[in-house]
């Protein structure tokens, strides 16, 4: 368990301390289901199944012997006091506070204190990642940097590659999962690998370390016209699995170093893969088709087709990202929306949502229409919707809290509008948002283990949220800017 200090957990654990108003001044609609225009309700999601609700209690509140009141009432917070005493009681029947316990406590400790700049570059900030075990942070530029941070050792640059052969920009990176190995994609059918443990840090492609290609065309040849724009190794480490800009999912061998399969997966670009579970079994993808999909991999070529679909954005989809139970996910759309799925509501075939007629919008460089943030698809097979941030201009991102310190009880995700913003997972509220970044938002990461997050920008600034703070002085918000040369 995180260690908590003395002096925060005294009287009424200073949880109004631990969050910033919730009346933002941030551009974006405010509006959560169930609310009007411009408020947060407290009111939970009226469509929020019992089932999520049940689960995501049980991993993020305490013993129900500490909680209950009266028969059928129970408190809403529990006291330290009250839990140390329960811990003595053995209410837990396992002689120490059980997860749920520590996620009750840590979890009302929000990281919203600071910023601490962690590192300014003169590019856009398109990936910022932490590793599952959180000593290391991965944080990819548009100027062709990617930079690896180890963490315990006080953010010191472990890595600092200069990527080869870039298309625009970084799109997507990804750890192994022991850590030793890294791959980057750019707007190319070629991912590159770096040895994430050799000697050197100054990684540059080719000159001081090799940069292995690793060739995702079908014919092998390096010709094919297509992006990544999302990668990911598998559980075991052996394969990765892409989704591209040719509307496809890419699965690479690692083992034989040839691309083993190319499935046709949507009707547009493919913007976002990830695993369901630990298993690696289930892969979900996100299109601009507006669908997300569900692919069990051990029917990838027997079967060709998606074992089933979600239906309920009405724009493109950003990403998604897996609660780890291989049942919920979440997604980010260019609706302005991030919605809770549950894959057993999934439906066989789906057909596109028509638009309004005259209705023509692209949100690469137009702002969402008003009229259109009210449109609601006829087929929603959602189980909540959380409105309040922007998705605009990039393929912004957002995330489930770790299971550790707050039991999922929260989802986050970076804006167009140059803040983070952190939901209530069961209620829809948005409790936090944080404020530094002049520029968009497209990434964030929340610390496995630690009231800790770390948000990257387009003004090319990465910087780390914390509670209770580090003990630094933050960042002045009228410190001198770096002028700054975007590339196209």
């Amino acid at each position: 368990m995180y260690g908590i200090p003395s002096w925060a957990i005294i009287g009424d654990m200073g949880y109004a301390l631990s969050r910033l108003e919730i009346g933002s001044d941030c551009d974006g609609d405010m509006r959560v289901n169930g609310a009007g225009e411009g408020q947060v309700s407290d009111k939970p999601l009226n469509n929020l199944d019992d089932e999520i609700a049940q689960l995501t209690r049980m991993k993020s509140g305490p013993s129900a012997h500490l909680s209950q009141v009266l028969p059928g009432k129970r408190e809403v917070f529990v006291s330290p006091v009250k839990m140390l005493a329960g811990r003595e009681c053995n209410y837990s029947g396992k002689g120490r506070f059980s997860a749920g316990d520590c996620c009750h406590v840590l979890g009302r400790y929000l990281p919203v204190n600071g910023p601490w700049l962690v590192d300014q570059m003169t590019s856009r900030a398109y990936v910022s990642q932490f590793s599952s075990d959180g000593s290391l942070f991965i944080a990819g530029f548009q100027g062709s940097h990617i930079r690896i941070y180890n963490v315990d050792s006080g953010w010191k640059v472990q890595k600092n590659i200069l990527a080869k052969s870039l298309r625009w920009t970084i799109t997507d990176t990804s750890l192994s999962p022991d850590q030793r190995f890294l791959v980057y994609a750019s707007m190319s059918p070629i991912i590159h690998l770096v040895n994430v443990t050799s000697a050197e840090t100054e990684s540059l492609a080719n000159i001081t370390e090799v940069h292995e290609g690793l060739d995702f065309c079908a014919h092998g040849d390096g010709r094919d016209s297509f992006g990544i724009f999302s990668v990911k190794f598998s559980t075991d480490g052996r394969e990765l699995v892409a989704g591209s800009s040719d509307d496809s999912i890419y699965v690479y061998d690692l083992e034989t170093n040839k691309l083993s399969l190319r499935i046709l997966a949507h009707r547009s670009d493919v913007n976002t893969v990830c695993f369901a579970d630990e298993s690696g079994h289930l892969v979900y993808s996100g299109s601009d088709d507006t669908f997300c999909k569900v692919w069990d991999r051990r029917c990838f070529i027997s079967k060709g087709k998606a074992a089933g679909i979600l239906e309920g954005h009405v724009e493109g989809i950003t990403f998604i990202d897996s609660r780890g139970d291989g049942r919920y996910l979440i997604s980010n759309g260019k609706d302005q929306t991030i919605k809770l799925w549950d894959i057993r509501k999934m439906s066989n075939n789906a057909t596109n949502y028509n638009r309004p007629i005259n209705y023509d919008w692209d949100y690469r460089w137009m702002d969402y229409p008003p009229h259109a943030k009210n449109l609601m698809h006829p087929r929603d097979r959602s189980v909540a919707t959380y409105k309040g941030h922007s998705v605009l201009r990039t393929l912004i991102r957002c995330y489930f809290s770790p299971e550790y310190s707050t039991g999922q009880k929260y989802i986050y995700t970076g804006s167009h509008n140059s803040c983070v913003y952190i939901y209530d997972l069961l209620t829809g509220v948005l409790v936090a948002t944080l404020k530094h970044h002049k520029s968009p938002v497209r990434d964030c990461s929340w610390h496995p283990q630690y009231p800790m997050l770390v948000s990257s920008s387009w003004d090319g600034d990465v910087v780390k949220w914390e509670f209770p703070g580090s003990g630094e002085a933050p960042t002045p918000p009228n410190k001198k800017r770096v002028r700054r040369r975007h590339f196209y």
